[in-house]
């Protein structure tokens, strides 16, 4: 099934906090919410929502969990400032910006998945997917950064 990609626009300042928290975490991949409004094709990214790896210490390093709780009050969060979970971000410690197997067996469709490399604790390509409605496989996203007419 051919999915067209959506346009994912971050502001200058999400995607350094999302390159940001992925140097932060290495060698452990980090994750968070992103939280925004859906404009026609695109999803503007309003608020970042950084939240701490759940997965046991020994995974930390290739997997990523939220905490239920974490996830209930992003979503509290998005209900009181009348946006919407638009999805998540997690860095791949020295791996590429790809999801991964492990990614499309626990994605759901619709939401944003926000990927960033982090080499030897810098950060380097930044990528967004959405899962495709049968589950089979990821499309990946552009991403915008506003006020700066590039894509990542």
């Amino acid at each position: 099934m051919d999915m067209k990609p959506e346009l994912l626009v971050l502001q200058p300042d999400h995607e350094q906090s999302i390159r940001q928290a992925g140097q932060w975490s290495f060698p452990r991949e980090c994750c968070g919410f992103i939280l925004g409004e859906v404009l026609a094709d695109l999803r503007n990214v309003v608020l970042l929502i950084p939240t701490n790896n759940a997965r046991e210490e020994s995974a930390q390093s290739n997997r990523f969990a939220i905490d239920p709780v974490e996830f209930l009050k992003a979503e509290r969060t998005a209900q009181k400032e009348k946006l919407m979970l638009l999805g998540f971000y997690h860095s791949h410690p020295n791996g590429s910006a790809r999801p991964s197997a492990f990614d499309l067996e626990h994605a759901w469709p619709w939401y944003s998945y926000v990927i960033v490399s982090v080499r030897d604790g810098a950060a380097e390509q930044i990528t967004s997917w959405t899962l495709n409605k049968d589950g089979s496989q990821f499309t990946q996203e552009t991403i915008e950064i506003a006020g700066q007419g590039r894509s990542v």
